[in-house]
């Protein structure tokens, strides 16, 4: 079994758990998904069976497009609403924040920005994911790094006795952290900031409208799913043949790396190509083994 599914992942359940469930439903361990979604969050999760398994590198360096909801007025430790609240707005404070100033400083966000992930983030340090780290009673701090916000559009805001809910619509890079933004623009306020809903919509190319359960999301065939990530080129059966022994064969169309489908529609390969001797050759990154 090999191809990709669009899970539309509910709330409670980790990434991890969903590539459970999905090993068991197809009676393979060759499961793995494409960037991961807190127990908190729903919505769009890339799951590669078989083969594709070794193209989600692809997948998970698409874009993204989220809806959340920002509660300001008080900052947690994860910053979302999983985490213990460690500081409370001034009640004063709180009700002095106007939409303009929610607006202009949410408008801060939009293009290439420095952000510093959450301190529980899936980022690796030293081989340990940062939240277990802070589960482990560590006192991590991630270097900010350079992400991209295309459009960060306000959907509403609702001015509450405790708080303030923003919903917004964010479309971003690959990388960027929605609960990094609810606790800056809670800071840049000066009345704190977390997460309390995210529903990703977008894994670039595939959207949460093709979306479908955990049991009954239909498989989109690994030649049908790269093709929308990655240019590709059709294989004759020499080709094929070379490509099985690992050899090169004539040069891709263009630049970059090419997906490759044989004779038959099926995803061949990843090919690439190298110059040796003077000549142009397309030549093997990844070879796959059909199921």
């Amino acid at each position: 079994m090999n191809g990709f599914l669009v899970i539309d992942k509910p709330s409670g359940m980790t990434s991890h758990d969903v590539v459970a469930k999905i090993r068991k439903r197809f009676g393979t361990k060759r499961v793995g998904h494409a960037g991961t979604l807190d127990p908190m969050a729903t919505g769009v999760l890339v799951i590669g069976i078989g083969n594709a398994t070794k193209l989600m590198q692809y997948i998970v360096d698409g874009s993204k497009s989220y809806q959340a909801t920002i509660s300001l007025g008080a900052a947690t430790h994860t910053d979302d609403k999983e985490g213990d609240v460690i500081s409370v707005a001034d009640p004063a404070v709180l009700n002095s924040v106007t939409e303009e100033a929610i607006r202009t400083e949410l408008n801060k966000f939009v293009g290439n920005i420095q952000q510093k992930p959450s301190s529980v983030s899936a980022i690796k340090v030293d081989g340990k994911t940062a939240h277990q780290r802070v589960r482990d009673g560590e006192v991590v701090d991630l270097p900010a790094r350079e992400v991209t916000i295309s459009k960060l559009e306000v959907l509403s805001i609702e001015k509450l006795e405790e708080t303030i809910l923003v919903k917004v619509v964010v479309d971003c890079s690959a990388g960027t952290y929605i609960r990094a933004i609810a606790r800056d623009l809670g800071n840049l306020l000066h009345v704190g900031g977390h997460l309390t809903e995210l529903r990703r919509t977008l894994v670039s190319p595939f959207s949460l409208n093709e979306s479908g359960g955990i049991e009954d999301a239909p498989i989109i065939e690994t030649a049908a799913g790269i093709s929308r990530v990655l240019p590709t080129r059709q294989l004759d059966f020499e080709e094929q043949s070379e490509i099985s022994f690992g050899r090169s064969v004539s040069a891709n169309p263009g630049e970059g790396i090419y997906a490759a489908i044989s004779s038959s529609g099926n995803f061949a390969a990843l090919l690439e190509n190298k110059e040796s001797g003077g000549k142009v050759a397309a030549a093997p990154k990844l070879v796959a083994v059909q199921e």
